[in-house]
Protein backbone atom coordinates (compact mmCIF):
# COMPACT_ATOMS: atom_id res chain seq x y z
CA UNK A 1 0.00 0.00 0.00
CA UNK A 2 1.22 3.51 -0.79
CA UNK A 3 1.50 6.28 1.76
CA UNK A 4 2.42 9.93 1.63
CA UNK A 5 4.69 10.96 4.49
CA UNK A 6 5.48 14.62 5.10
CA UNK A 7 8.70 15.26 7.00
CA UNK A 8 10.60 18.26 8.31
CA UNK A 9 14.33 17.70 7.91
CA UNK A 10 17.39 19.88 8.54
CA UNK A 11 18.14 21.72 5.29
CA UNK A 12 21.64 20.32 5.03
CA UNK A 13 23.41 17.84 2.73
CA UNK A 14 22.67 14.22 3.51
CA UNK A 15 19.59 14.76 5.69
CA UNK A 16 17.05 13.54 3.17
CA UNK A 17 19.32 10.67 2.21
CA UNK A 18 19.49 9.60 5.84
CA UNK A 19 15.69 9.60 6.01
CA UNK A 20 15.49 7.56 2.81
CA UNK A 21 17.94 5.02 4.24
CA UNK A 22 15.97 4.75 7.48
CA UNK A 23 12.71 4.22 5.59
CA UNK A 24 14.37 1.61 3.42
CA UNK A 25 15.56 -0.25 6.50
CA UNK A 26 11.93 -0.30 7.67
CA UNK A 27 10.92 -1.99 4.41
CA UNK A 28 9.56 1.07 2.62
CA UNK A 29 10.14 1.51 -1.09
CA UNK A 30 10.38 5.23 -1.96
CA UNK A 31 8.46 6.05 -5.14
CA UNK A 32 8.94 9.81 -5.32
CA UNK A 33 10.05 12.92 -3.41
CA UNK A 34 8.73 16.47 -3.63
CA UNK A 35 10.15 19.54 -1.87
CA UNK A 36 7.23 21.49 -0.38
CA UNK A 37 8.99 24.33 1.41
CA UNK A 38 12.38 25.55 2.58
CA UNK A 39 13.35 28.16 5.16
CA UNK A 40 14.84 28.81 8.60
CA UNK A 41 17.24 25.91 8.22
CA UNK A 42 14.51 23.36 7.58
CA UNK A 43 13.08 21.65 4.50
CA UNK A 44 9.59 20.18 4.31
CA UNK A 45 9.42 17.20 1.95
CA UNK A 46 6.66 14.90 0.77
CA UNK A 47 7.66 11.30 0.11
CA UNK A 48 5.42 8.71 -1.49
CA UNK A 49 6.41 5.26 -0.26
CA UNK A 50 5.19 1.71 -0.73
CA UNK A 51 4.90 -0.53 2.33
CA UNK A 52 4.64 -4.33 2.17
CA UNK A 53 1.24 -5.80 3.03
CA UNK A 54 0.79 -6.12 6.75
CA UNK A 55 3.34 -3.46 7.65
CA UNK A 56 1.81 -0.66 9.76
CA UNK A 57 2.29 2.99 8.69
CA UNK A 58 3.51 3.78 12.22
CA UNK A 59 6.77 2.13 11.21
CA UNK A 60 7.32 5.03 8.79
CA UNK A 61 7.11 7.55 11.62
CA UNK A 62 9.46 5.56 13.84
CA UNK A 63 11.98 5.11 11.04
CA UNK A 64 11.98 8.72 9.86
CA UNK A 65 12.22 10.20 13.35
CA UNK A 66 15.14 7.94 14.17
CA UNK A 67 17.20 10.44 12.15
CA UNK A 68 18.42 13.40 14.25
CA UNK A 69 16.42 16.58 13.69
CA UNK A 70 13.65 14.94 11.67
CA UNK A 71 9.99 15.41 12.53
CA UNK A 72 7.04 13.73 10.79
CA UNK A 73 4.12 16.07 10.13
CA UNK A 74 1.68 13.47 8.82
CA UNK A 75 1.29 10.05 7.22
CA UNK A 76 -1.75 9.13 5.14
CA UNK A 77 -2.71 6.63 2.41
CA UNK A 78 -1.97 7.92 -1.06
CA UNK A 79 -2.94 6.78 -4.54
CA UNK A 80 -0.57 7.77 -7.31
CA UNK A 81 2.92 9.20 -7.61
CA UNK A 82 3.89 12.85 -7.21
CA UNK A 83 4.24 14.61 -10.55
CA UNK A 84 5.58 18.15 -10.50
CA UNK A 85 4.53 18.67 -14.13
CA UNK A 86 0.81 18.34 -13.41
CA UNK A 87 0.26 22.12 -13.27
CA UNK A 88 1.48 22.63 -16.82
CA UNK A 89 -0.53 19.68 -18.07
CA UNK A 90 -3.67 20.98 -16.36
CA UNK A 91 -3.29 24.49 -17.77
CA UNK A 92 -2.78 23.06 -21.26
CA UNK A 93 -5.92 20.94 -20.84
CA UNK A 94 -7.94 23.96 -19.71
CA UNK A 95 -6.64 26.09 -22.59
CA UNK A 96 -7.77 23.40 -25.02
CA UNK A 97 -11.28 23.22 -23.49
CA UNK A 98 -12.01 26.63 -21.91
CA UNK A 99 -15.74 25.93 -21.80
CA UNK A 100 -15.04 23.25 -19.21
CA UNK A 101 -12.15 25.13 -17.60
CA UNK A 102 -13.54 25.44 -14.08
CA UNK A 103 -14.62 21.80 -13.99
CA UNK A 104 -11.17 20.70 -15.14
CA UNK A 105 -9.53 22.92 -12.51
CA UNK A 106 -11.68 21.51 -9.71
CA UNK A 107 -10.90 17.95 -10.76
CA UNK A 108 -7.18 18.52 -11.27
CA UNK A 109 -6.19 20.56 -8.22
CA UNK A 110 -6.43 17.77 -5.60
CA UNK A 111 -3.84 15.73 -7.52
CA UNK A 112 -1.47 18.69 -7.67
CA UNK A 113 -1.53 19.63 -3.97
CA UNK A 114 -2.21 16.10 -2.62
CA UNK A 115 -5.62 17.07 -1.24
CA UNK A 116 -8.82 15.07 -0.94
CA UNK A 117 -11.18 17.33 -2.86
CA UNK A 118 -11.89 20.81 -4.18
CA UNK A 119 -14.90 23.03 -4.79
CA UNK A 120 -15.30 26.17 -6.89
CA UNK A 121 -17.74 28.55 -5.27
CA UNK A 122 -19.10 31.98 -6.09
CA UNK A 123 -20.48 34.85 -4.01
CA UNK A 124 -23.02 37.23 -5.54
CA UNK A 125 -25.68 39.57 -4.27
CA UNK A 126 -28.04 36.60 -4.10
CA UNK A 127 -25.76 34.58 -1.83
CA UNK A 128 -23.22 31.78 -2.30
CA UNK A 129 -23.42 29.03 -4.89
CA UNK A 130 -21.28 26.06 -5.92
CA UNK A 131 -20.12 26.17 -9.53
CA UNK A 132 -18.41 22.78 -9.71
CA UNK A 133 -16.60 20.18 -7.64
CA UNK A 134 -14.06 17.39 -7.86
CA UNK A 135 -15.17 13.77 -7.91
CA UNK A 136 -14.46 13.18 -4.22
CA UNK A 137 -15.90 16.49 -2.97
CA UNK A 138 -18.53 16.43 -0.17
CA UNK A 139 -22.04 16.06 -1.52
CA UNK A 140 -23.44 18.68 0.86
CA UNK A 141 -21.17 21.75 0.85
CA UNK A 142 -21.77 24.56 3.37
CA UNK A 143 -24.58 26.98 2.62
CA UNK A 144 -22.69 29.86 4.23
CA UNK A 145 -19.13 30.85 3.34
CA UNK A 146 -18.52 33.99 5.40
CA UNK A 147 -14.94 34.36 4.12
CA UNK A 148 -16.23 35.24 0.63
CA UNK A 149 -15.44 37.48 -1.16
CA UNK A 150 -11.76 36.52 -0.84
CA UNK A 151 -9.00 38.99 -1.60
CA UNK A 152 -6.01 36.62 -1.54
CA UNK A 153 -5.08 32.97 -1.13
CA UNK A 154 -5.17 31.85 2.48
CA UNK A 155 -5.40 28.96 4.93
CA UNK A 156 -8.89 28.86 6.46
CA UNK A 157 -9.78 28.13 10.08
CA UNK A 158 -10.90 24.50 9.97
CA UNK A 159 -12.73 24.89 13.31
CA UNK A 160 -14.81 27.92 12.30
CA UNK A 161 -18.58 27.81 12.80
CA UNK A 162 -19.31 27.54 9.07
CA UNK A 163 -17.28 24.32 8.70
CA UNK A 164 -19.57 21.24 8.58
CA UNK A 165 -19.22 18.88 11.57
CA UNK A 166 -18.13 15.99 9.35
CA UNK A 167 -15.23 18.03 8.00
CA UNK A 168 -14.10 18.80 11.54
CA UNK A 169 -14.46 15.16 12.60
CA UNK A 170 -12.18 14.13 9.73
CA UNK A 171 -9.59 16.75 10.70
CA UNK A 172 -9.94 18.45 7.32
CA UNK A 173 -7.40 21.18 6.61
CA UNK A 174 -8.71 23.95 4.33
CA UNK A 175 -7.22 26.49 1.95
CA UNK A 176 -8.78 28.81 -0.61
CA UNK A 177 -7.77 31.21 -3.34
CA UNK A 178 -9.71 33.63 -5.53
CA UNK A 179 -10.02 32.78 -9.21
CA UNK A 180 -9.81 35.99 -11.20
CA UNK A 181 -12.23 37.90 -8.98
CA UNK A 182 -12.79 38.13 -5.19
CA UNK A 183 -16.30 36.67 -5.42
CA UNK A 184 -15.19 33.40 -7.02
CA UNK A 185 -12.88 31.02 -5.20
CA UNK A 186 -11.31 27.60 -5.20
CA UNK A 187 -11.76 25.79 -1.87
CA UNK A 188 -9.48 22.81 -1.22
CA UNK A 189 -9.89 20.24 1.54
CA UNK A 190 -7.31 17.82 2.90
CA UNK A 191 -9.02 15.35 5.28
CA UNK A 192 -6.64 14.17 7.98
CA UNK A 193 -4.05 16.84 7.15
CA UNK A 194 -1.31 17.76 7.00
CA UNK A 195 -1.80 21.52 7.27
CA UNK A 196 -1.35 23.63 4.15
CA UNK A 197 2.08 25.24 4.06
CA UNK A 198 2.74 28.80 2.88
CA UNK A 199 4.42 27.50 -0.26
CA UNK A 200 1.41 25.32 -1.07
CA UNK A 201 -1.01 28.24 -0.71
CA UNK A 202 1.22 30.31 -2.98
CA UNK A 203 1.19 27.42 -5.48
CA UNK A 204 -2.62 27.41 -5.44
CA UNK A 205 -2.74 31.17 -5.96
CA UNK A 206 -0.31 31.00 -8.86
CA UNK A 207 -2.24 28.23 -10.58
CA UNK A 208 -5.61 29.96 -10.08
CA UNK A 209 -4.16 33.19 -11.45
CA UNK A 210 -2.91 31.48 -14.60
CA UNK A 211 -6.24 29.74 -15.13
CA UNK A 212 -8.12 33.02 -14.69
CA UNK A 213 -6.00 34.57 -17.44
CA UNK A 214 -6.57 31.57 -19.71
CA UNK A 215 -10.33 31.86 -19.11
CA UNK A 216 -10.28 35.67 -19.48
CA UNK A 217 -11.43 36.29 -15.96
Amino acid sequence: MSFLIRVQVPDSPGSLGAVASALGTAGADILSVDIVERGNGLAVDDLVVELPNGRLPDTLITAAESVDGVEVDAVRPYAGVLDTHRELELVEEIAASPGSGLELLAEGVPRIVRAGWSLIVQHTGDGTSQLCASTAAPQAPPEELPWLPLERATVLDADADWVPPMWRELGTELAATPIGKPGRALLVGRPGGPMFRTAEVARLAHLAGIVAVVLNG
